[in-house]
């Protein structure tokens, strides 16, 4: 099945007043609706409310850190959007980043891919209906049961990006979110996971023609994302090393614009998408023929009206 996604909230429009665009999305060609969780909405109540307004759509998380909730509470918040979206639900777990985790949420970063395995193995039995006790690596787990267990339990994918949790996403979970690459970088990740699993990614995408307006907003979000230890490795893997090094020695040295000024345009445009809403609908669509299955567009503001691009972002 084609898959087509939008990340919601959209930027700028409160939360109740997605209803209108929500139950639209699934006549537009929408297959999908995906949350975040960074210092916006949680991920859960936008889908919650999504599951009633188009009960057609797919649900996903993309993603919910395996830190910020204690695992039965992680398991309790899927259980209860799986009984309301039954079949429909993908919990997307990821380890998130130490500025997430530990400056706003006062909990230790440690040995993210462990965590992430306990996590995901914890989540696969509690979902189940188990009763689990186990002592994982990162954890221990006494006696928990889930009072409501879904039924289906939900699928659980797994935030990858370099082949260690790349091939744990494919081994153990029910697929693979990535974040942040380029059309050409599909295949790369494709190898690790192999031809079967399904393989999502946020896509960023900035519905103008003023180049360099959308380069401007996108160096911000580069500079910001991409100098996060995990997204800089991605990139070195990737290929981007040197052309990233100058941002990184800028950021390192404490000059924030400098760090922006020196992205080259050839980066921001590989992972920023910009143009007409059709050049954006086609290079979004170029990820699918790279290998993607699920692209889950990020409208990225732009001061046009956002409902009227996402209808013009959808799948023709």
């Amino acid at each position: 099945m084609k898959r087509w996604g939008i990340t919601i909230p959209l930027t700028g429009v409160p939360l109740a007043a997605h209803r209108e665009l929500v139950e639209e999305l699934p006549d537009l060609g929408y297959t999908d609706a995906w949350s975040a969780e960074t210092a916006g909405t949680d991920a859960f109540a936008p889908l919650l409310l999504a599951s009633q307004w188009a009960p057609q759509l797919r649900l996903g998380t993309a993603i919910v850190p395996v830190y910020t909730r204690g695992p039965g509470l992680l398991a309790m918040s899927a259980a209860t959007l799986a009984e309301l979206a039954p079949g429909r639900f993908v919990l997307g777990i990821g380890t998130s980043s130490p500025v997430i985790v530990q400056n706003w949420n006062a909990t230790e970063f440690t040995e993210p891919f462990a965590r992430s395995r306990d996590t995901l193995r914890f989540l696969r039995a509690a979902l189940a209906g188990e009763k689990v006790t186990e002592d994982y690596q990162t954890f221990s787990v006494r006696k928990f049961r889930l009072e409501r267990t879904p039924d289906p339990a939900p699928s659980i994918m797994l935030a990858a990006l370099r082949p260690g949790m790349l091939k744990l996403a494919a081994n153990e979970a029910d697929g693979a979110i990535t974040n942040w690459l380029a059309p050409g970088d599909v295949p790369k990740i494709r190898a690790e996971i192999g031809p079967d699993v399904e393989l999502a990614a946020r896509i960023f995408v900035c519905p103008t023609e003023d180049a360099a307006a959308a380069r401007g907003l996108g160096r911000m979000l580069i500079s910001s994302y991409l100098t996060v230890p995990v997204y800089a490795a991605f990139h070195d893997w990737l290929g981007r090393k040197e052309l990233l090094a100058p941002m990184h020695e800028a950021w390192a040295a404490g000059e924030r614009q400098k760090a922006n000024e020196v992205i080259p345009d050839e980066v921001v445009d590989d992972l920023i998408v910009h143009g007409s809403i059709d050049e954006c609908r086609e290079k979004v669509q170029s990820y699918v023929d790279n290998g993607l299955d699920t692209p889950v567009i990020a409208l990225l503001p732009t001061g046009t009206d956002p409902f009227d691009q996402v209808r013009g972002l959808a799948p023709r």
